[in-house]
């Protein structure tokens, strides 16, 4: 089944559901999938990754063999 398919009959499932929990639970789901995982890092984990980007846009990288070599 493709993906427009799936979409359909997800639709037609959703459409005869006559529980308005089991909708509330549906509605929760599909909102954390719209979260982004950026917002749940704390402030230190966006510093971290926002300088390791800040090194590899300055061409500062090793190898992955020479990471491991060095850590092993």
């Amino acid at each position: 089944m493709d993906l427009q398919s799936s979409k359909l009959e997800l639709v037609r499932l959703i459409l005869k559901i006559d529980n308005q929990q089991t909708i509330n639970k549906l509605t929760s789901v599909l909102k954390e999938q719209d979260q982004d995982f950026w917002d749940e890092l704390s402030a230190q984990q966006k510093e971290e990754i926002m300088s390791g980007i800040n090194q590899l846009d300055n061409g500062q990288r090793i190898s992955l063999e020479e990471f491991i070599s060095k850590h092993s």
